[in-house]
């Protein structure tokens, strides 16, 4: 979908829990359109005053407010040509949606403390680790806001639903932070996989990310044993609620096999009942039983 959208200039909505890694979509997105040789500005607006965020957006004219001393150009006049991130959309003062609103639809808007307008070009990139509906029903998000913001919506699933990549990013951590610290570790412990495997990752990759970089700085041999992870219930319960036990020298593709195959055993074949167990969708447990050619 990403490479998909990244040519066109449509609005992207990016929704996700904290540490799932939008501002990298988000960066996909604008390196690979046709405005990447033009800025990519990014706004917090969960970080910015409330009673800041409107001149630092649209900018101001000298004497707008008490301590305007001059004119500002705002982040929208940066993001002219370019792309704008506005993260954690959510969060912007109800107050200043309209004004926003309006700059899209019309591709105008207005310094503070100014009549004058001002053309802009930019493509609008948002993010939210809000349910973007629940938001709206809270008042956090107007709803036509809301329908502009998202012409293309991208939800990104936390880690605990994605268990298939966690080896994959943490392989590609593994490397990087061998190479930044100049240590010689080359992989994982069975055991460490398999508790990386059943940890939730409550932070997604960004705590996946923290717990290797802190596992390559404490690890004394050629892998990463659990004695070199921080994070809690590390190691694999003896025994679950359905009596699987998870044996140290299984692989983390063998491991999610057996877990798959028992839900569905326990569910007698149920797979909307087996789908809820596990914490995924069910086109993402179908794609799982092709893989493992599971018998159903």
């Amino acid at each position: 979908m990403i490479e998909a959208v990244a040519k066109s200039d449509a609005n992207i909505l990016i929704v996700g829990e904290s540490g799932t890694g939008k501002e990298l979509i988000a960066n996909a997105i604008h390196y690979n359109s046709h405005r990447s040789k033009a800025k990519f500005v990014k706004v917090n607006c969960a970080a910015l005053p409330k009673e800041l965020i409107e001149s630092e957006l649209f900018g101001h004219t000298k004497g707008a407010f008490t301590g305007a001393a001059r004119d500002k150009e705002g982040l929208i006049a940066s993001a002219n040509g370019g792309s704008l991130l506005l993260d954690e959309i959510a969060e912007m003062p109800l107050e200043l949606q309209p004004k926003l609103l309006r700059a899209l639809q019309e591709r105008v808007y207005y310094r503070l403390g100014s009549e004058q307008p001002i053309e802009v070009d930019f493509r609008l990139i948002c993010s939210t680790n809000h349910t973007p509906l629940e938001a709206v029903r809270a008042g956090q998000l107007r709803e036509d806001l809301y329908y502009r913001v998202s012409t293309i919506t991208i939800e990104v699933p936390p880690l605990r639903e994605r268990a298939e990549d966690i080896q994959l990013l943490a392989d590609h951590f593994l490397k990087a932070f061998s190479e930044k610290y100049g240590k010689q570790v080359q992989g994982f412990s069975q055991a460490a996989r398999a508790a990386m495997y059943n940890h939730q990752w409550p932070g997604n990759v960004r705590e996946l990310e923290s717990a290797i970089e802190r596992a390559v700085l404490l690890s004394k041999s050629d892998s990463v044993d659990t004695s070199d992870f921080q994070f809690s219930a590390i190691e694999p319960p003896a025994h679950s609620d359905n009596g699987f036990v998870v044996p140290a020298n299984m692989t983390l593709e063998e491991i999610e096999r057996e877990v798959i195959d028992q839900t569905l055993k326990r569910t007698k074949g149920n797979k909307q009942a087996a789908a809820k167990a596990l914490g995924i969708y069910r086109p993402r447990l179908y794609s799982k039983i092709q893989k493992y050619n599971l018998n159903v």
